[in-house]
């Protein structure tokens, strides 16, 4: 292999790129908007659920119970209602996700019977976000409990019975349940897929529809010169979106980084050596541009988004859909990108998906050496 064609190979495409409005966009500005609005917009997390109560007693209990409510980070309480037909209209209107019907003898069955019971009505048109305040409802109301046994309790207070089993819970890794943790770095590899495959699924293709192609293969520049070198100014591109990309993560979304940056560097090489090769074996197919970026979307941000564990976790697919996972290489990168913001973990400890990730490069590179042949057939 030539050192000075590939190096002329790689100016040449770096001119490219840089003339081209388009490709600047794509390389430049995609990664920060989608970084921008995915990050802001992708949330798993409930805050400030709309709240409607409908306080049948209006006792000093009641409002006791309320004010958990109130304290609560999950709820917000919109408006107080009166009758069942108005907490009906406001759960019609989407006014209120859930609905909190405080009885009549709320308070008198707390002091006889020693226990008492709420109404909670949600909005189940999104199942997700009703099973998710309803949970967060319980945990206000067992809170509320808590409190009410050991205030009432009075001077015998030490005759209560303790429970027979307590949970002291720690979490790892995402101390405080932070979905955006978790999202943000699996978004960094959909941006490097996105970006890497639609610019490289331009590059041989731009040539075919500029009728440069016939002057390229006239020259002795082999296939793998031709690869090595369209593809350098890539590597570079990718790496300094990455760099990006993590920059936000870090110090704009204030994601933990607890991993060493030369494990995320050698990660994302071997990523992009896969995204990469893609793009360029697609690029050799198909030679009209529009075909060719339509197919690398469909052949990389699908299957990263979908399938790689950035949007649904694995384990709860369907066993034939978790098997189709293993052929998908964002899964690897989007495991490693997790592990090593949030778990600092080293290359010892990824050998398995850095493995993966390695022989799938190996195989896609292969691929794209032998797609193109110096023909206009």
């Amino acid at each position: 292999m030539n050192a000075n064609r590939v190096i002329a190979i790689a100016r040449k495409e770096f001119l490219q790129v840089w003339r081209d409005p388009r490709s600047l966009a794509i390389a430049l500005l995609m990664p920060l908007m989608q970084m921008f609005l995915l990050g802001y917009g992708v949330s798993l997390d409930l805050r400030n659920i709309p709240l409607c109560v409908f306080d049948q007693e209006g006792s000093r209990h009641s409002e006791a119970l309320l004010q958990h409510f109130r304290a609560s980070r999950y709820f917000e309480i919109t408006q107080p209602v009166h009758t069942y037909a108005a907490l009906r209209h406001a759960i019609d209107a989407g006014k209120c996700r859930l609905a909190i019907v405080v009885p009549y003898r709320f308070s008198q069955d707390l002091s006889v019977l020693g226990r008492s019971s709420v109404q909670a009505i949600a909005d189940a048109t999104d199942s997700n976000t009703a099973t998710l305040a309803v949970g967060y409802a319980q945990a206000v109301l067992n809170a509320f409990t808590s409190d009410v046994e050991v205030r009432w309790a009075g001077p015998q207070r030490d005759t209560l019975r303790p429970q027979p089993l307590a949970v002291e819970s720690r979490v790892w890794f995402n101390e405080e349940l932070e979905s955006r943790d978790f999202i943000i770095p699996g978004l960094v590899a959909m941006i490097m897929a996105l970006v890497g495959a639609l610019l490289t699924s331009l590059t041989l293709s731009r040539e075919w529809e500029r009728g440069t192609m016939e002057l390229l293969i006239s020259t002795p520049v082999t296939g793998t010169e031709l690869m090595v070198g369209k593809l350098l100014p890539y590597f570079a591109i990718g790496l300094l979106d990455a760099a990006v990309c993590v920059l936000l993560a870090v110090f704009w979304f204030d994601v933990p980084f607890r991993g060493q940056p030369a494990t995320l560097f050698v990660t994302t090489f071997l990523f992009l050596t896969v995204v990469l090769g893609i793009g360029y074996a697609i690029s050799a197919s198909i030679r009209s541009q529009v075909g060719a970026s339509q197919v690398a979307l469909m052949l990389t941000m699908l299957p990263t988004a979908m399938l790689s564990g950035f949007t649904f976790p694995i384990d709860q697919m369907p066993r034939i859909i978790q098997g189709i996972t293993y052929v998908v290489y964002g899964r690897y990168y989007v495991s490693i990108l997790k592990a090593i913001f949030l778990k600092g973990s080293g290359l010892g400890d990824l050998v398995l998906p850095i493995g993966c990730l390695l022989a799938y490069a190996l195989v896609i590179a292969a691929i794209a050496s032998r797609q193109f042949r110096k023909s206009v057939e």
